[in-house]
């Protein structure tokens, strides 16, 4: 893949399924998973090739120290540090705190290695109290070619349900070769056949979460998430607040008797 004489490959910016970790690892790509973020100056902490510990993102960088916070919070004090937001105290006081920033981030820490859990502000309580990571949940899910979006509901409900957008493109192409016919995105997403598909897709990401997060129902959304509706940032960042808002009245059906929703 013209990466023959690559000494090292970073990831970072976003969250990567394991598997496909392992697959680069596999072609000889000696991919490491690395954290930062802007108030970082770039990577704060990242895995060493002769110590690769799987979902972390290895250990403070050189110079850098890492700790956790209340709630779990990731801490990151150093030079790499930056010293302010332009003309906004009230924001830097905010995240900069004894020298320490205040990541946002909720991790663990075991023999040095950081592993990031979610965005503190993410983190979702059932209504039995369980603590959810939504970003491991969905990003388990995403781990299926098939599925382009998983937006995880759980807080303050009785279990774990999705919305879930198909990849258009996966998923057409598998409908064209099991002769499934479809004319448009909804028409293929409301197909059983592709209801079905998605369902034995989440049965296998539940196979690799813990009992407590496993995704008991799910709803096939009929259009593709897009920024003009305010559903994701320009990035392609999921509105959260904004989708529970809009589909309100799908995600509740989520949480009626299970023949009034979508058994997953």
């Amino acid at each position: 893949i013209g990466l023959r004489k690559a000494k090292v490959a970073l990831t970072g910016a976003a969250p990567i399924p394991p598997r496909i970790v392992q697959f680069f690892r596999t072609l000889g790509v000696p991919l490491v998973e690395v954290y930062g973020l802007t108030e970082t100056s770039g990577m704060a902490t990242g895995q060493r090739l002769d110590h690769l510990l799987p979902g972390s993102v290895g250990e403070a960088a050189a110079g850098t120290e890492a700790r956790l916070g209340d709630q779990g919070e990731l801490l990151v004090r150093g030079d790499i540090v930056f010293e302010g937001y332009f003309r906004n105290p009230e924001a830097t006081a905010g995240v900069l705190r004894d020298g320490w920033l205040h990541t946002g981030d909720v991790a663990v820490i075991e023999a040095g290695q950081v592993r990031i859990v979610d965005r503190l502000k993410d983190i979702m309580i059932t209504a039995g109290g369980k603590n959810l990571s939504p970003s491991e949940i969905e990003n388990t899910v995403k781990g299926s070619a098939f599925i382009k979006e998983c937006i995880v509901v759980a807080d303050g409900r009785r279990y774990p349900s999705a919305l879930i957008q198909i990849d258009a493109e996966t998923v057409g192409k598998w409908a064209e070769e099991n002769r499934i016919a479809f004319t448009h995105f909804r028409s293929l997403a409301e197909h059983e056949r592709v209801r079905e598909l998605v369902a034995a897709e989440i049965e296998q990401a539940n196979s690799q979460l813990a009992p407590v997060a496993q995704l008991k129902r799910f709803h096939l959304l009929v259009k593709e998430l897009d920024h003009d509706d305010d559903e994701v940032t320009a990035t392609m960042k999921v509105r959260r607040a904004s989708i529970a808002k809009k589909y309100a009245a799908e995600i509740e059906a989520l949480y009626k008797p299970e023949r009034q929703a979508e058994p997953a």
